[in-house]
C-alpha cells in the first residue's frame, strides 16, 4: 500500500493535520525499543558463552536453568518485534510489506484488538518460562538453604572457593512460588478475557454489516 494520498481523498484541515501528525511522536518510542532489542541480543549472548565456558562446571540443573534463561530472553524479544513491527504498522505509518517474502503472517491481518491477543499470549509464554524455572529451583527446596539464612551464606563462601558458578543455596520460597502461580494463572484469565471480548466485538461487527 502506498503511502501516497489519493486523488480523490478529502483534504484534512490544519487543526486535524496537526493532530493526525501527532502519531509521529511515537517514533522514538519504537526507536528506543529496537535500542532495548540490542540490549537483549547482547544479553543473550553473554549468558550463551556463560553456558559454553562454564558447562564442564554447571550442574544438570544449572545448565538447565541458563537454557531457559536463554529462552526467555528470545521470548522477549519476540515480545519486542511484535510491538515494534505491529505497533508502528497500526498506529504510526504502513511499512509496504506486501508481497515481502519476510514479511510476518500476522502481519497481514493485524489491528488493535489482534495485537492486544498477540501481546497477551507473548506474556504468557514468557510467564511460563518463569515459573517453569522457579518450579526447577523449588524441587531443591528441601535440602537446600535459603540464601538469606546463615547456611545459605556460608553455602555461598564455599561455592566461590571452590570456584562453582552455582550458588549453593536458593531464594525460592513455598509462599512464592504459590503467588507466582496465582499471578500466572491471572495472566491467562486475563488473555481469555481479551480474546473473548474480540470474539464477541468482531461478531456484532459482522452481524451490523449484515444488516
Amino acid at each position: 500500500m502506498s503511502n501516497v494520498v489519493p486523488t480523490g481523498a478529502p483534504k484534512l484541515g490544519p487543526l486535524s493535520t496537526l493532530i493526525f501528525a501527532s502519531r509521529w511522536l511515537q517514533l522514538p518510542l519504537y526507536l528506543g525499543l529496537i535500542l532495548a532489542q540490542c540490549v537483549y541480543v547482547f544479553l543473550f549472548m553473554k549468558e550463551l558463552s556463560h553456558l559454553i565456558l562454564d558447562a564442564n562446571i554447571l550442574t544438570e540443573m544449572g545448565i538447565m536453568l541458563l537454557v531457559l534463561g536463554l529462552i526467555d530472553v528470545v521470548m522477549i524479544s519476540n515480545l519486542l518485534v511484535m510491538v515494534i513491527v505491529g505497533g508502528y504498522e497500526t498506529f504510526v505509518s504502513r511499512l509496504n510489506l506486501q508481497g515481502h517474502p519476510d514479511q510476518p503472517e500476522w502481519l497481514s491481518h493485524v489491528n488493535a484488538s489482534v495485537l492486544k491477543v498477540k501481546l497477551a499470549m507473548a506474556i504468557i509464554g514468557i510467564s511460563s518460562i518463569h515459573l517453569l524455572k522457579t518450579f526447577i529451583e523449588a524441587g531443591a527446596l528441601g535440602g537446600v538453604p535459603l540464601c538469606s539464612s546463615q547456611e545459605g551464606i556460608e553455602a555461598v563462601r564455599l561455592m566461590a572457593e571452590i570456584g562453582s558458578k552455582d550458588k549453593g543455596c536458593t531464594s525460592v520460597t513455598a509462599v512464592g512460588v504459590m503467588w507466582q502461580t496465582i499471578i500466572h494463572m491471572a495472566f491467562i484469565i486475563s488473555a481469555i478475557g481479551i480474546a473473548w471480548t474480540d470474539k464477541l466485538m468482531s461478531q456484532s461487527t459482522a452481524a451490523s454489516k449484515k444488516h
